[in-house]
């Protein structure tokens, strides 16, 4: 109905690569972080950094139809934190570089970003600024011919290996949200420190860190579009993280489930298999209810971004569903596995720990919450 043999040559190339780079090495990234300078060259030679981007780049300015194929094989990949750090290379450190970047920022930053030659990172989290992003403290102020940027950042992904930053700071102090900035920052500018880098409960694939910013400079060119627009052009680059998400969490809970369904046909507790029980049937056919449900929602808003339609309020519907199924179905999937599925030799419970993050990250549930209730005027 939505998918022609142009999106199935692409699902296949996806899975391909995905069945053979990523998900055979899984288990070792977990213990070590995915080498993303060895795996973006691969995924960038295939096209697959630049899918909805201008050819001009290296991108395939494809519509939003192929990326919708591309995240849901990146749902088939068995840890999210390996999901995640694809995504912060296509949906959330370049949107913004692509569609309001100068002809310069686009060719020195985002073009061998598309090539997978440049890992890149979204630096926008603060210690006292979460889902409250205008809160943010990190000050950016103009010297010159260039910005001194002072501050620091918390839970950025890919932040240890990247080599440029996609950065939100403060510009001015009037209220409102035209008083920041959107920068590409160099990692290896004199005055950017790595703090630390955190242990997680779940995405172990995907490196994550604290950073520090002192009298760090960048050339006043490196700003993206114009001074004091930077908050708006990051609220627009959320929707596409959180379309993101959507995709990829109907896929990976199915596939939570297809695994679980596997055990539960061969576990015999009474004298029989535990598929046979209907409470546990039942709960399945609710799963994948919801699974159905997530699926139309979001082949709706692909419609919609077709059409050009602001579909703000549709996709914070999604992000906030999608977060509620992955914490139910990986809970309930361990749950089915009884004491096996304590075990972390059992990859259910990586999808457990990795799943809770999605009612968290790009904007928790309670924004989504929020930001509905406004959209309908509650």
């Amino acid at each position: 109905m939505y998918f022609n043999e142009d999106h199935e040559a692409l699902r296949a190339l996806v899975k391909r690569f995905v069945d053979k780079e990523i998900n055979p090495y899984v288990d070792e990234w977990e213990k070590s972080s995915m080498p993303l300078h060895e795996v973006f060259p691969k995924l960038g030679e295939l096209g697959l950094f630049g899918i909805r981007y201008d050819p001009a780049y290296g991108g395939q300015g494809l519509d939003d139809w192929f990326d919708t194929v591309f995240l849901e094989e990146l749902g088939h990949i068995k840890a999210v934190g390996a999901q995640a750090s694809i995504l912060v290379q296509t949906h959330l450190a370049t949107p913004a570089l692509h569609e309001f970047g100068s002809e310069h920022l686009k060719k020195t930053w985002l073009e061998p970003a598309i090539a997978g030659r440049l890992v890149s990172a979204l630096a926008i989290t603060e210690p006292g600024a979460g889902s409250d992003v205008a809160a943010l403290r990190t000050r950016a102020v103009r010297d010159g011919d260039e910005y001194v940027i002072n501050g620091s950042k918390l839970f950025i992904t890919n932040a240890v290996q990247a080599d440029f930053l996609t950065l939100l700071a403060r510009t001015g102090d009037k209220p409102g949200y035209h008083s920041f900035g959107l920068f590409v920052v160099p990692t290896d500018s004199p005055g950017f420190v790595v703090s630390k880098e955190l242990d997680k409960l779940g995405w172990r694939c995907s490196n994550t860190a604290e950073l520090f910013f002192d009298d760090l400079r960048v050339p006043a060119e490196n700003l993206i579009g114009e001074e004091g627009e930077g908050f708006i052009y990051q609220m627009k680059q959320f929707q596409y993280e959180r379309f993101s998400s959507l995709p990829i969490s109907y896929v990976t809970a199915r596939d939570m489930i297809d695994m679980t369904v596997d055990y539960i046909k061969q576990r015999i507790v009474f004298g029989k298999p535990l598929i046979t029980r209907q409470v546990l049937r039942h709960r399945l056919a609710d799963w994948v209810t919801q699974i159905e449900c997530l699926k139309q929602l979001t082949y709706h808003i692909v419609r919609m971004k077709m059409d050009k339609r602001d579909a703000t309020r549709e996709i914070s519907m999604g992000k906030l569903m999608a977060g509620r199924m992955l914490r139910e179905v990986a809970d309930g999937c361990l749950q089915m596995f009884g004491g096996m599925g304590y075990m972390n030799e059992n990859p259910i419970t990586r999808y457990w720990r990795d799943g809770r993050l999605a009612s968290i990250g790009a904007g928790a549930d309670e924004i989504m919450s929020e930001i509905i209730a406004r959209m309908e005027g509650f």
